[in-house]
Formats: structure tokens, sequence, C-alpha cells
């Protein structure tokens, strides 16, 4: 695992700066450049290159963000999977347009990938740009267009086994709150459907332990927060996150109201982003293997490019739950 001095070099910063940077200090007067420097640095020194496959075939690929620099910084996991995105287009030599939705124009590219969520009535207008398109982290199948997603089931089960295996029957969630573009559409959380079924098959649901917060560290620091003060001896004895973010957020809340992690309340997050490893305690939490992620919808997309498929196609990317100091 990289070091706090190896993030540092690399970021041109003081280690002091990283760690407050990666714990995500509220008090700290540092510039969007800097954190996002920092950031990079801990994604790049903790990534491990799975192969290089260079081709030879010259291509232009846009880039649809539904995130900006400054979103990206709030949960670094869309970050993770552009740097994925990038560094496959360097190494095999080709060229990547990156755009906002809101930017979007009609532009001579071989293919599209778009990462983040999207509306129907969106999806369709890229596929209108160019047919020649896959979705990063957004389930369009229904829609009839190619996908690359998490099994998110596989991974919510893992956690809830994993929970139950060491004895935890009080088990509560903080779901993340996500709207669409353009039209504030409330998207499902599917990790949260899934929680509930999962829990209400086995008997143990309890709805109240259940919160709801957008996918943020301050997010998940106030809904934890007022959660606790309002049931200062009610409370479950772990809590799943849905990201590293609300984990994250939520780590400072107990602590800072004197409970004790991993003794009074367990928590696991979801992603694996590089803060993870640096927070403390250090996050349990779902791997997300992002910045490979990244590389295999690149992948994939040369793929519909060079292929003419008759339907659309789904690719299901496991997870693996990785077990550090916040549960006991």
């Amino acid at each position: 695992m990289a070091t706090i001095k190896d993030i540092a070099k690399m970021a041109g910063v003081s280690p002091a700066t990283v760690s407050r940077v990666l714990n995500y200090d509220p008090d700290l007067s540092v510039g969007i450049d800097t954190k996002q420097k920092v950031f990079e640095a801990a994604e790049e020194l903790n990534y491990t290159k799975y192969k290089k496959n260079a081709k030879n075939a010259k291509a232009k690929i846009l880039l649809i963000q539904w995130y900006d620099e400054l979103e990206e910084l709030e949960d670094i996991y869309y970050l993770s999977i552009r740097l994925g995105i990038e560094k496959k287009m360097e190494e095999l030599g080709f060229d990547l347009i990156k755009r906002s939705l809101e930017d979007v124009s009609d532009e001579s590219v071989d293919g599209i990938l778009a990462l983040g969520k999207f509306t129907k009535e969106q999806a369709d207008l890229l596929f209108n740009l160019n047919e020649n398109l896959l979705f990063v982290d957004f389930d369009a199948l229904d829609l009839g267009y190619n996908s690359l997603v998490i099994d998110f089931h596989q991974s919510v089960s893992s956690v809830l086994t994993y929970l139950t295996q060491r004895g935890h029957q009080e088990i509560g969630m903080i779901a993340g709150e996500e709207y669409t573009r353009g039209t504030h559409e409330l998207l499902e959380d599917k990790r949260l459907t899934i929680f509930k079924e999962i829990l209400e098959q086995k008997k143990i649901l309890n709805e109240s332990f259940i919160l709801k917060a957008p996918f943020t560290v301050e997010s998940g620091y106030e809904v934890m927060k007022q959660f606790l003060i309002q049931h200062p001896k009610e409370f479950p004895s772990a809590f799943f996150a849905s990201s590293d973010a609300l984990a994250v957020g939520a780590l400072k809340a107990i602590q800072e109201l004197g409970f004790k992690i991993p003794e009074d309340i367990s928590v696991i997050g979801f992603n694996d982003i590089s803060v993870a490893k640096y927070v403390s305690p250090p996050l349990t939490t779902i791997k997300i293997h992002t910045e490979w992620m990244g590389e295999l919808a690149v992948e994939t997309l040369f793929s519909v490019i060079h292929e003419q498929a008759p339907v659309a196609r789904k690719i299901t990317i496991a997870t693996e739950l990785i077990e550090r100091a916040s549960t006991r």
C-alpha cells in the first residue's frame, strides 16, 4: 500500500496536507486543484495495472461525464473510473474528448462512453449522436443500450452474510440519494432495495435503522449525527453505507459523539476508494476495481464499434469485501 509520504511526493504537497485531505478535514483551506492532485495521486499509487494490450488502429472517443470536478472530489468513485478510462485511452494512443451532458454537441467520434446516471430522454439523445454507445455505472439495458454495471446483489449479499455470520442481527444502512441532471428525478439506490429484500427474508429488517443522504462525506456525517443524537441507546450494531464517502462521514459522527468503532458500531462502506485505507479506523468496504472498470469500458466500447451485435449487451462486474478495522 502506498504511504502518505508517497502520495505527498507525487502530489507535490506536504504529508500533513495529504492526511487532512484524505480524511476530509473540514477546517483545511486548500484549493480544488490541490485536493484533486492528492486524490488522483492516491488512486494512481493504489492502482494495480492488470494488462497492456495496445492496438494499432486510431480512434476518437467522446466521454460524457455526469459529475463535474468538484462533485468528483465529494465522492471520488467516478474520478477513479475516469482515470482508468483516461489511462487506457492514453496507453492505446487514442483521442479522448471529455464533455458534460450540457456541453455535448454533434461532433465526429467513433463512439461514446457515458459515465454516470441518465434519463431515457438523455440516453436516446446520446444514441442519436452515435450508435456506438456504452453506459458505465448505469443499467440502460431495458432501454436497449449497452451497459457496464456493478453486481449489486452479489455485493450487498456478501455484506449481510459477513455481518450476520459475526452475530449482527440489528443492521442499519445509509442509503444514497442522487438525482438525474436537468429533470432532477430521484434515482433508485439498488443497494437499498436489495438490502431490504434480504433482511426481510431473514426477518431482521428494521426500517427505523435506514437513513438516506446524498453521496458526500458531509451528508454521511450529518445524517449519522442526527440519528445517534435522537437514538443514543437504540441503534444497530452495524451500519452499511452505499458509498465510502457516506461511511467516512458516519465514522466521524460516531466517534465525535463518544461511541467506539467497532466495539459499539461496526461500519462497512462501498467502493474501496483509496481514502478507505487512510481513515481512522481503516474502513471495511466492498471493493470495486474502478480503474480496471474504466479500462474494461474502453475495451467493451471498441468491441461495440467493431462488432455489429444483434442486441444490446450488459456486462456485470463482481466485487469483493475487504475487511479492515471498522468492523468486529
